[in-house]
């Protein structure tokens, strides 16, 4: 299964704060679901930045009543999956500023699950999909 590493706060703005659009300075022709690597680097003025952004988008109220603060922030591992449907030069979603931005939907939160990030979408070891897979699993069975 792919992935793409994304830096936090933005991966979890995207399996828990509605963030529909992931923005790229590259286009992409894939489609479907991949899953959501929260990168391990993250400065302070990112994490400040990204929550200035998403002020009004609901997201924020959801981190605070999560606990969610810059230093406990899942970092370095797989954190979700997401479903890109397109890929777009523009967008009336008040997520899109780049110059393509992949649309995102469906998002579903994942435990975290430590693996090394790398850039553009890359494959994650079966063994690691299996473990994630068999968690979900779990968690729906009755």
């Amino acid at each position: 299964m792919k992935a793409l590493s994304i830096r936090q706060p933005w991966a979890w703005l995207i399996i828990h704060g509605g963030k529909d659009i992931e923005n790229r300075d590259w286009p992409t022709k894939f489609r479907g679901r991949v899953l959501v690597h929260a990168a391990k680097g993250m400065t302070r003025d990112e994490w400040s930045d990204a929550w200035g952004f998403s002020h009004g988008s609901g997201a924020n109220p959801k981190a605070v009543e999560s606990g969610l603060t810059f230093g406990n922030i899942d970092r370095g591992g797989i954190v979700g999956s997401v479903e890109i449907v397109g890929c777009v030069t523009g967008s009336d979603s008040r997520w899109f500023m780049g110059h393509y931005g992949f649309v995102l939907r469906d998002p579903k939160p994942l435990p975290f699950t430590p693996l090394r990030g790398q850039l553009g979408f890359f494959d994650v070891p079966d063994d690691i999909v299996a473990g994630l897979l068999s968690t979900i699993a779990t968690k729906e069975a009755p």
